[in-house]
């Protein structure tokens, strides 16, 4: 490993090495355990690109999914698979090698890259939320209302304040120092425990770091809740339970998702870097590293029939035009 001193008078004079690359410890030291994990995380990372690349272009080739709701659903495809591709191709390298070593330059672009993927992904869920809720609460009203140059807003919108959370997050970050040690406890380089390396006084940055992220979170949180309150109160007042079962079976899909990623993201963020377990955390970063981005195009396909009616189309089609040729 490659150090630089750098020279502070705070209480005292100290050197304060500069790390140039951090190293990874990753899940385990169990060879066998490893080979395992590899399998399964390849297996996950082919599904997950395989569902959300899937979704894409069934989403783009069927004039049917030319919807508000698709629109968002074809943006939370890319960022999953964008999301996934930048933690587990690493994680898989690791898990098959010896040396696990990151430099300095691309753990904080990994880290840039996960946090401003999570925060956009928050407040576009956050979107699709509202979107579900001016569907079943003014249907006559949605096209209007969902018209595409507020879908296009919401979008943008969404991109823009993960891009804004997640510069103010690194360029704290890129204040620390770190002097006894270039060990991270973790699979990729996650914001607590690279605060937990370093030697400086984080009380500031994590102040910071905490006023965005946990705005992101209970911004999105709140909005997601008003909205379904909207929802379960508009469908209490539907007297025919056929009618009940339709609306809610439009935002069911949504709803499961957005539980199981908030739940490992509050468990994660939403607590002092005191309770932070390097066990506890690792299980639930898998999960909504890997694990999630798998799961969301099976949820909205697996329970969508509009979804799979528009795989069959685009399938008969491709079928069609190869006989034509």
């Amino acid at each position: 490993m490659k150090f630089g001193l750098v020279h502070l008078n705070s209480v005292g004079r100290r050197n304060i090495t500069h790390v140039s690359d951090f190293i990874l410890m990753g899940l385990t030291d169990s060879v066998e355990i490893r080979l395992v994990l590899f399998t399964l995380f390849l297996l996950i990372y082919l599904i997950t690109v395989l569902g959300n690349v899937v979704m894409i272009l069934v989403i783009c080739l069927d004039p049917q999914l030319h919807t508000p709701m698709y629109f968002f659903l074809s943006h939370l495809s890319f960022l999953d698979l964008s999301y996934s591709s930048v933690i587990t191709p690493k994680t898989l390298d690791n898990l098959l090698t010896s040396v696990k070593n990151i430099s300095y330059p691309n753990c904080f672009t990994q880290m840039y890259c996960f946090v401003f993927l999570g925060a956009t992904e928050c407040f576009l869920l956050s979107s699709m939320a509202y979107d579900r809720c001016v569907a079943i609460r003014n249907p006559l009203h949605y096209p209007v209302v969902m018209s595409t140059r507020r879908c296009c807003s919401l979008v943008f919108g969404s991109y823009l304040f993960g891009f804004t959370d997640s510069t103010v997050n690194v360029l704290c970050m890129n204040k620390l120092h770190f002097c006894d040690s270039n060990v991270i406890y973790h699979f990729f380089c996650d914001v607590p425990p690279i605060l937990a390396l370093s030697c400086t006084d984080t009380h500031d940055i994590e102040i910071t770091i905490s006023i965005f992220a946990g705005s992101t979170l209970v911004v999105s949180l709140i909005t997601i809740s008003v909205s379904y309150a909207s929802i379960l109160s508009t469908i209490l007042k539907i007297t025919s339970t056929s009618g009940k079962q339709k609306a809610f079976s439009t935002c069911a899909s949504h709803l499961l998702g957005v539980t199981i990623f908030y739940s490992t993201m509050v468990f994660t963020y939403l607590k002092p870097r005191k309770s932070y377990s390097l066990g506890k955390d690792q299980v639930a970063s898998v999960f909504y590293t890997i694990v999630i981005p798998m799961l969301n195009p099976l949820i909205y396909s697996l329970r969508n029939k509009e979804v799979k009616n528009a795989v069959s189309r685009v399938i008969q089609k491709r079928k069609a035009s190869k006989q034509l040729k």
